[in-house]
Parts: structure tokens; sequence; C-alpha cells
């Protein structure tokens, strides 16, 4: 061979005595040392930005500063139903809060101080198993997560609400939704915040406590005809009285008919029949005698019976009637006063007052004539009908004498 170099295409081929360096380990060298010398002239910072923080593609392995904590803590039970769950996050903000039971119901709250606690809207159901789940974020938008589960308290002693009118039932005009609690509430605010009230269409309705054990809700005018009214009785887990919980969870609805007012005119004798605002019928009556006086003001007919018996002793005045078969009885008062049909009175009807405070209409006993005034005025009448009575010598019939808050005023109502 003379002394010239071979082309460069025979770089990686060995010498004839076989003691050439492979092309792959001179290939490892020059990397080497591009790698050493920073190679090309470029940016020695390559590394990492001037700011010092890592390349975009490593992945940052601090952990999260904030912090979450659950009270109650993890398995705890016989926990009260109100009060007791909070959500916090220290050194970061809560993002994201999920309350649920068992059957996946979710428990409504809110964050607030700026993401710095979470609480729940309402009371939790009694006899309950809940879990939480919470996430916070810290100032670099790292996350923390908590998890916890518990278990709501078994109350020794409860109470219900029985309430008027039933669901699905259509009412007049005057019908208020009424509750009567089993116990006497002593945490009024907590069982009425319990009961909320939805209408279609939409209407201010506002509830007013007669005594500690009834609770009702009215528009301020009477209910418009049509309108659609849905109750949701939440309480369960309520403490309505110290150691003593609601039992109760349940959707009433229930829809308004058509308007039907009636007026009585103690000194006429007469009743007037308004159907959505138009007079439709004029029919003689007779009220209550001198000393029996019926009571003036608004009354909503609240119970209907096609025959009963009236007897003097259930409502205080003892032997002085007892009478069969009174055909088409409407209830007015809580105290006994109905609009009934009458067999007895002869004449009185449109001509004298002859009855202990009720308002009767001619009619045959046990109602057997349909066509009676008494039986035409029943037939057309619902639960929730208004009857107002004027002209009376009595004075007004008091507001919880019956489904009759309408004799109250507004401002009163909602004081």
């Amino acid at each position: 061979m003379n002394g010239r170099p071979i082309s460069g295409a025979s770089v990686g081929a060995r010498t004839r005595s076989g003691k050439g360096v492979p092309a792959l380990v001179l290939g490892l060298l020059l990397l080497l040392v591009t790698a050493c010398g920073g190679g090309g002239g470029g940016d020695s910072d390559s590394g990492s930005d001037k700011g010092g923080k890592q390349d975009s593609g490593q992945a940052d392995t601090k952990v999260s500063q904030a912090v979450v904590a659950i009270t109650p803590k993890n398995g705890a039970d016989d926990v009260k139903t109100s009060g007791a769950l909070k959500v916090t996050a220290a050194k970061g903000k809560l993002t994201e809060v999920t309350v649920e039971d068992t059957k996946g119901d979710p428990v409504e709250g809110k964050i607030t101080d700026g993401g710095a606690s979470w609480t729940p809207s309402g009371h939790l159901a009694a006899s309950t198993k809940y879990t939480v789940h919470a996430v916070a974020k810290d100032s670099e938008g790292r996350e923390a997560a908590e998890e916890s589960a518990f278990t709501t308290l078994t109350p020794k002693n409860t109470f219900v609400g029985i309430f008027t009118p039933e669901d699905g039932s259509k009412v007049g005009v005057g019908m208020p939704f009424s509750v009567r609690f089993t116990r006497g509430i002593t945490h009024p605010e907590d069982v009425e915040k319990a009961i909320k009230i939805k209408t279609e269409p939409a209407v201010d309705v506002r509830g007013h406590w007669f005594g500690n054990d009834r609770l009702d809700f009215r528009p301020e005018e009477y209910w418009e005809p049509g309108t659609k009214v849905t109750v949701s009785l939440d309480l369960d887990g309520v403490e309505g009285r110290p150691g003593v919980y609601g039992k109760q969870a349940k959707k009433v609805e229930f829809t308004i008919g058509r308007s039907q007012v009636s007026t009585v005119d103690v000194k006429t004798k007469k009743m007037t029949v308004k159907r959505d605002g138009k007079v439709i019928k004029t029919i003689p009556v007779t009220t209550g005698a001198p000393g029996y006086e019926t009571w003036n003001g608004q009354m909503v007919i609240s119970e209907r019976l096609r025959v009963t018996r009236m007897n003097g002793e259930t409502v205080g005045y003892g032997g002085e009637y007892d009478i069969k078969d009174v055909p088409d009885a409407m209830r007015l008062t809580t105290s006994g006063t109905f609009l009934h049909g009458n067999y007895w009175s002869g004449d009185a009807f449109g001509n004298r007052n002859a009855s202990h405070g009720c308002i009767g209409l001619r009619d045959q006993r046990g109602g057997g004539d349909r066509n009676a005034p008494a039986a035409w005025f029943f037939d057309r009448s619902i639960i929730g009908d208004v009857v107002i009575v004027k002209n009376s010598n009595d004075r007004t019939v008091a507001p919880d004498n019956g489904l009759n808050g309408w004799n109250m005023s507004w401002e009163k109502w909602t004081a």
C-alpha cells in the first residue's frame, strides 16, 4: 500500500493487522467531546430557564402545601344533624366539596371565606351515613384531597307534621298549607326553614306560627286559580326542641281550582255565591239567633260531611240540641261553626236567624233531595272555598279558629 489515506467511506474498516478502531467507538468519543464542550456554540442554559425552574418536561415532585380538614373525623358516629359538619382549608383554597348519603343524594352547601371553608346549606338526616370528598389547591396550583365518612345520630324522641291539604288534591283559593306538629316546637326557625314551598306561577308565600305546634303558609291574597303548589317537608333530622328530632321527608303537591267566594249577609239573611268573580246564585239562609250570633270574617271550608250528627255537648252547649242526619255539612271553624243543610227550622230561611251560630240552608233530612239549596251548594263546593260573613253582632273569628288566617293582616302575618 502507499501511504495515502483511504477515502472517507472506509473509515470504519480495520487495518490488515486487525488493530483498527471501530467507527462506533470513534462516534462515542466525538459525542462525549461535544457534550463536554457545550457543542456548536449552543445556549449554555438550555437545561433550565433563567428563573432556575425545572425543564417543562420534568415532573414536579413537590407536595401541595394546602391542608384539608373535615369535621367530624372519619369513622365518627352519633353525629349531630346540625352544626357538626364543616370542611376547611389552610395554606390553600377549597375548589371542590362533595357530600353524599349512601343513596348518592347530595348535600347542598357552599364554599365561603374566599375558599377557606364549606358548610351545608341545611341540616342532615338522622341515622344516615355520609361520605365527604374535598379538594384544595395551594398557591402553585397543586392539589390536596381528603376524604371522610361518618354517621348521624339515631334520635330517641321524634316528631312529625300532620298537614292539610292532602297530596294530589284540588282546593279552593282560600286554602293555606297548614302543619300541626305532634310535639311543641322550641326551635321554630329551624323547622320553618326545613319546609320549602314552590308555586307555578311564582308567588310569595310566607309562614305564620300559631302557638308552638302549628305553622300555616299562605300568600298575601287568595291564590290565583290554577296555581300549582309543591311543598317539601324536609323535617328528617331537624331538632325541633332539645333532643327531639323530625323523622319526616315528604313532598306534597296540590292545585288551586276555580275561585268560589260566598258572602253571607246576616242582616238580609242571604248568601251570594260568586264563581270566578260572577254571581251564580243567591240563597236564603238562617244564621245565629240573638245570643248565639255567627262569627264575622273570612272562613275557609276545612271539612265536608255528606251526613253527620250535631250534638250541643260537643261545642259547649250542653244538651240544648242533638240533631241526627244533618245533611251537607261543611266545617268553617275548629270550634264548631258549620254551613249545613237544615230540615227542622221551617220558614226561617231568609226570614229569621234561628241557629246556635251555624249557617243553615234549607235541605231534606239525610240530604236526599239534591236540588235543595244546601245540597246544591255542597255539590259545588270544595275544601278551601271561602265563606265570608258580614253584619253580624259578634266579633271577627280568630285567625287560628279553623284555617282562617285571612283575618290577619299581611303585616301581622309576616311579622
